[in-house]
């Protein structure tokens, strides 16, 4: 065998012993590698089944709890159901509640009469208060509701009473019967006996009496502090259907004169802003159907009461 032929064999030959060492050195890898899996997951090599066919040699369980594809969870740590990834059911929805409806159109009262003076303070109704929830009530909660982004419903339920109520003050006695409408006092007792038109200036009202029985009822107002109407007990002693103050040129029709100058009379300006204005000392009644009806019935002579 020449030399060369020599080197050659020599040069396969630890090719060979470096391919076998590193085989033997991968499969000592494989190893460490699996006998640390099997420390950290509990491998167990599986022998060959009772049919005789042999399964993977290393079988790896990983301890779980079912539902949680075989993942442990770490302690207190809170799970995520799987599945076809739709969030959990947050159960039944709580309907709005509605506010309460206080009052709407038709009602009437005490309550109402505020509500309507209320308006009035914040400019959406201009006339009354009446005490009664009419068109002209509804339109103006409307407005109120519409201005403020409730929904128009022309009705008072809580809440917008709550936002009419933050935005005016408490209404005083004449700002709720501005327009009249208030209770009579009870009669002086002066006003028991015979026909007398008995006039109160504490509730502002003027009864139609005879023999102590009320025969009508109806608001009144009187002159001003510089312009007062005269206490007393008095006399009709001359009536004008159509009279017209020469001293004021204003009209003063169904006068009924008691003192002097002063006469229970209709009064335009009453009928239009209530008790706003005043008087110049007459007894200025604002219902044109009833002082008709009452000038009809009063006679010269009958009885006239001013008093608190």
């Amino acid at each position: 065998m020449s030399a060369t032929d020599r080197k050659r064999r020599f040069a396969a030959g630890s090719a060979g012993t470096a391919r076998s060492t590193g085989t033997a050195r991968s499969g000592v890898v494989a190893a460490a590698a699996l006998t640390a899996l099997a420390a950290v997951c509990g491998c167990t090599v599986q022998p060959a089944d009772g049919d005789g066919k042999h399964r993977s040699p290393v079988h790896i369980s990983v301890t779980g709890t079912a539902g949680t594809g075989g993942a442990t969870a770490a302690p207190g740590a809170s799970r995520t159901p799987t599945g076809s990834g739709s969030r959990p059911d947050p159960g039944p929805s709580t309907p709005a509640v509605a506010a309460a409806v206080l009052w709407e159109r038709g009602d009437s009262g005490p309550a109402v009469r505020e509500l309507q003076a209320r308006l009035r303070q914040v400019a959406w109704l201009f006339d009354g208060p009446t005490g009664t929830y009419d068109d002209l009530t509804e339109e103006a909660v409307s407005g109120f509701q519409g201005k403020r982004g409730l929904p128009r419903t022309g009705r008072v339920d809580t809440v917008t009473w709550r936002r009419l109520r933050d935005m005016t003050h408490e209404p005083g006695r004449w700002e709720l019967y501005l327009m009249g409408g208030q209770p009579a006092a009870a009669p002086d007792p002066r006003c028991l006996t015979g026909r007398v038109l008995c006039v109160s200036k504490s509730s502002r009202t003027l009864r139609w009496m005879i023999d102590g029985r009320t025969v009508s009822t109806m608001s009144v107002r009187f002159g001003s502090q510089y312009t007062p109407t005269r206490e007393g007990v008095f006399h009709v002693y001359w009536k004008s259907r159509h009279h017209v103050s020469t001293l004021y040129d204003s009209p003063m029709p169904y006068a009924m004169f008691f003192s002097g100058g002063q006469a229970v009379h209709y009064s335009y300006d009453f009928a239009a802003r209530g008790y706003a204005g005043a008087s110049h000392g007459c007894v200025n009644v604002r219902d044109e159907a009833a002082i008709a009806k009452l000038f009809a019935q009063v006679r010269s002579g009958d009885k006239v009461v001013v008093y608190w």
